[in-house]
C-alpha cells in the first residue's frame, strides 16, 4: 500500500509540475511587441518582462504585468488592443494547461491502478 501511494504521488507530481515542458507557448506576442517598439523605456521594459514571462510559461506573472500596464492612461488604442489580445490568449492558454494537466493526472492514476492490479 505504501508503494502504491508513493508511485501515485510521484505520478501526480510529475503531471502537475511538468505539464508544458515539451510544449511551446501558443501565445502570439508579435503584435504586442511591435505596438510597444517606440514606447517609453520604462513601459517597453514592462512589456519585455511580460513577453519573457510568457516565453518561460510564467503566465500568472505575465498576466499581472499586462493588467497593470493596461491601466496606464498613456497607451495608444493599438497598444491597449494588443494587451487585451494577449491577455485573452493567456486566459485560453492557462485553461488549456489546466485541462491537460488534469487529463495527464487522470491517465497517470488510471495507469497506476492498472499496474497494481497485475
Amino acid at each position: 500500500m505504501k508503494l502504491y501511494l508513493w508511485i501515485l504521488t510521484a505520478a501526480v507530481t510529475v503531471s502537475l509540475v511538468f505539464p508544458g515542458c515539451a510544449r511551446k507557448s501558443s501565445v502570439d506576442t508579435g503584435k504586442l511587441e511591435s505596438s510597444f517598439e517606440s514606447a517609453e523605456p520604462a513601459t517597453k521594459s514592462k512589456v519585455d518582462s511580460a513577453v519573457s514571462d510568457i516565453k518561460s510559461a510564467d503566465y500568472a506573472g505575465a498576466m499581472a504585468s499586462l493588467q497593470g500596464l493596461a491601466k496606464d492612461a498613456k497607451l495608444t488604442s493599438e497598444q491597449q488592443e494588443a494587451i487585451k489580445d494577449v491577455v485573452e490568449q493567456l486566459k485560453t492558454r492557462v485553461t488549456d494547461v489546466a485541462n491537460t494537466t488534469a487529463e495527464d493526472a487522470a491517465k497517470a492514476l488510471e495507469n497506476m491502478q492498472k499496474s497494481l492490479k497485475k
